[in-house]
C-alpha cells in the first residue's frame, strides 16, 4: 500500500508553473520528513485542441507523468497550478477537472484541503482571479480551502508574486524572471500548511 500524499497537480507551458509546483513539494516533503506520513505527489496534464480534445500521448516524453482519476480520488490533499489565462486557469486543466463528476457524485474529495498557486507575466495579471477560478469547481467537491496566512512575512515583503490566495510567481514579459526567494519560501509555505492539515484531518475521527 503506497504512503498518503498531497497531490501537486498542474499544468505549465513554458516551465514556470512546473518549478513552483516542485518547491510546493519541497514544502510537502518537509513536513513529511518531520512526522513520517504524508508524501508529495506531482502529476499534470495534456495539453488540449481547440475542440478541447486531449493531444498528448498517453505518457509525456519528460517530466510529471500525467493524472489519473485515482490519483486525485485517493489523495489526502491537493495542490493545483496553472498559469494564468486572461484571469482564468488554463483550458488543458479545466478540461481535466470538467472530467471529475464521478469523484463529485461519489463524494470522494469532501473535506479534503486543497490550495491553488499561479503564474503570470505580470505583477497584475489575473493571479487571484486565477486563484480564485480553480478554487470554485474544488468547492463543489466539498474539499476545505487553505490559502497563506499573513503569519508568513514573505507575504507581507514579496516586491512579485504571493497572495493570500495561494503561491504565486511573476515571470516577466519574456518569462525569464527566476522564482524569488520570497516566492518560494510561500511555496514551501504552501506545501507545507497543505500537508499538515492533511494530517490533522486525517487523524480526526469521522
Amino acid at each position: 500500500m503506497s504512503n498518503p500524499y498531497v497531490l501537486i497537480l498542474f499544468y505549465s507551458r513554458y516551465g514556470a508553473t512546473e518549478k513552483m509546483a516542485n518547491a510546493i513539494a519541497r514544502g510537502v516533503e518537509s513536513l513529511a520528513a518531520e512526522d513520517g506520513k504524508l508524501v508529495a505527489r506531482i502529476r499534470t496534464v495534456p495539453a488540449i485542441s481547440a475542440n478541447t480534445e486531449a493531444t498528448e500521448a498517453s505518457v509525456p516524453e519528460v517530466g510529471a507523468i500525467y493524472c489519473t482519476e485515482e490519483d486525485l480520488r485517493n489523495c489526502s490533499g491537493l495542490i493545483l497550478g496553472s498559469p494564468t489565462r486572461f484571469g482564468n486557469m488554463a483550458s488543458p486543466l479545466k478540461y481535466f477537472l470538467d472530467g471529475t463528476g464521478a469523484l463529485w457524485s461519489s463524494g470522494a474529495l469532501i473535506d479534503k484541503p486543497f490550495a491553488t498557486f499561479t503564474s503570470s507575466s505580470s505583477m497584475h495579471g489575473g493571479q487571484e482571479t486565477t486563484q480564485l477560478s480553480m478554487a470554485l469547481p474544488l468547492l463543489h467537491h466539498g474539499m476545505i480551502h487553505c490559502g497563506i496566512p499573513y503569519s508568513e512575512q514573505a507575504l507581507s515583503t514579496t516586491k512579485s508574486g504571493g497572495t493570500p490566495y495561494g503561491a504565486s510567481h511573476v515571470t516577466g514579459p519574456d518569462g525569464s524572471l527566476p522564482i524569488s526567494p520570497e516566492e518560494t519560501e510561500l511555496c514551501v509555505a504552501l506545501g507545507k500548511r497543505v500537508a499538515r492539515i492533511a494530517s490533522l484531518l486525517a487523524g480526526k475521527p469521522s
